[in-house]
């Protein structure tokens, strides 16, 4: 049982052209170098024959996977999103208990994750962390260097 992929449209839209870049482009691409490795004779000591035929299994892997992420996605409509508590596609304001410097964080899907965008995932450790947390809540989150105190002082829709 896969799991239950929210996104923006603009992110759906993204991996759909994602996966028909790999489809159509890459595996085409792939196909010639095969093509172009058999013709060369012998394929039991042919390395161009097996690094092109690995690309492909690689390839088709990541198809797969976005196949069936787009197979489980959903579009989050922005005008139902509850702004009472953190959740995907809220902007949440926060500040470090530690040193008082504050931070706006979009929460997003993982695949539109862009941290020069202050765009974290849900599923990162601070996302999640934040995940549920109401303005005035401290989030103890667990971090590679040890465990951080966010307090939430402002949630408005990313």
């Amino acid at each position: 049982m896969s799991l239950i992929n929210y996104y923006t449209a603009e992110g759906l839209k993204k991996l759909r052209e994602e996966l028909d870049y790999m489809k159509s482009t890459e595996r085409l691409s792939i196909s010639n170098q095969i093509g172009e490795a058999r013709d060369k004779g012998d394929l039991s000591e042919n390395a161009e024959y097996d690094a092109a035929k690995e690309a492909q299994g690689m390839l088709e892997m990541k198809i797969s996977k976005l196949e069936d992420a787009l197979a489980n996605a959903r579009v989050l409509n922005e005008e139902n999103i509850d702004l009472s508590k953190v959740g995907v596609l809220t902007k949440v304001k926060i500040k470090n208990a530690l040193n008082g410097a504050t931070v706006t964080y979009s929460l997003v899907a993982e695949k539109e994750a862009d941290i020069k965008q202050n765009k974290i995932s849900v599923s990162s450790p601070i996302g999640k962390g934040l995940l549920g947390k109401k303005i005035g809540e401290v989030a103890e989150i667990e971090v590679p260097r040890g465990v951080m105190s966010f307090e939430v002082l402002e949630i408005t829709t990313a």
